[in-house]
């Protein structure tokens, strides 16, 4: 019953994981705040509140959360390998801007708490299954350093709103998240990776309730799933098992294993994710094959 009656902005409504948290939301009786930008709502219905505002403005950010006690973080300029190769500036810049802008206005709004969506980008590139601890041990991963760095950045903008102000902060460091409202095009999408949006959403709300103290929180699925094995289960689920597969060295690649730890998750959240790679993926194929504009 946390969030029964509780008023929650949640930036970025037409995402993944903003539409999803919005749903989940509703379902736990909040009422909900979502803000639109350039794209009209997915999830429509009577009982959320659209604002139209561009986040990288104080304005847009201030108009935001006003009247709002929890803001959901989920706003954010996204992309897969060919960005992060071509662009590498492109998740940086208006970022910083949405998430620092978006913090200052959360405190002057006397929001009480917040939820940080980060990201295991954050970590430099190992061999075992990495802690949070080991987020500041060394530089990201290459491909990673400007988004990692900037991420690394809003992390520690959160404690010192935490620390100065008493607002409330709860972080997570998800793996990339898949499912339904996904992108899919070859500019913006990203590889399969195992941690399925209702999955992230329970995290996300659990963190919300149980842990904003700024003591930040690895979600992934905690089993890792390699590019092949991606590929055959999805030419399964489509019905073209047997299919000739062709691997391209020569297109835009990120780092090459990433597995995360997951202990601190299982002990402060319980967290125990629900749906198989395997699931997921018929759900998401299903979604697929049912909204083809998209």
């Amino acid at each position: 019953m946390f969030f029964e009656g509780r008023t929650v902005l949640v930036t970025g409504a037409t995402g993944l994981i903003g539409s999803h948290a919005i749903e989940a939301l509703l379902a736990r009786g909040a009422r909900v705040v979502g803000t639109l930008h350039r794209s009209p709502p997915v999830v429509v219905d009577p009982r959320i509140e659209y604002r139209k505002v561009d986040l990288a403005t104080r304005e847009g950010c201030e108009a935001a959360a006003k009247g709002c006690d929890t803001v959901v973080f989920s706003a954010a300029n996204t992309s897969g390998a060919f960005v992060m190769r071509t662009n590498p500036v492109a998740h940086v810049t208006e970022n910083l801007l949405i998430n620092s802008q978006l913090l200052e206005a959360a405190w002057r709004a006397k929001v009480e708490r917040v939820a940080f969506v980060s990201t295991t980008t954050v970590y430099p590139a190992v061999p075992h299954a990495v802690r949070e601890d080991e987020a500041f041990t060394g530089d990201p991963h290459p491909v990673y350093f400007g988004v990692g760095w900037m991420k690394r950045y809003i992390e520690k903008l959160c404690a010192f709103y935490e620390q100065k102000f008493g607002l409330k902060v709860a972080i997570l460091r998800p793996t990339n998240v898949y499912g339904p409202r996904d992108k899919f095009d070859f500019e913006r999408g990203h590889v399969l990776p195992a941690l399925y949006i209702d999955d992230m959403t329970d995290a996300l709300l659990g963190a919300i309730e149980k842990c904003a103290d700024g003591d930040a929180i690895n979600i992934g699925s905690g089993q890792p799933v390699t590019i092949r094995e991606a590929v055959e289960l999805v030419l399964r689920l489509t019905g073209r098992a047997g299919a000739r597969v062709v691997y391209d060295p020569s297109k835009p690649t990120s780092i090459p294993t990433r597995t995360i730890d997951l202990a601190k998750a299982r002990a402060r959240l319980g967290y125990r994710p629900r749906v198989s790679f395997e699931e997921g993926l018929k759900r998401t194929i299903e979604w697929y094959r049912q909204n083809p504009a998209r």
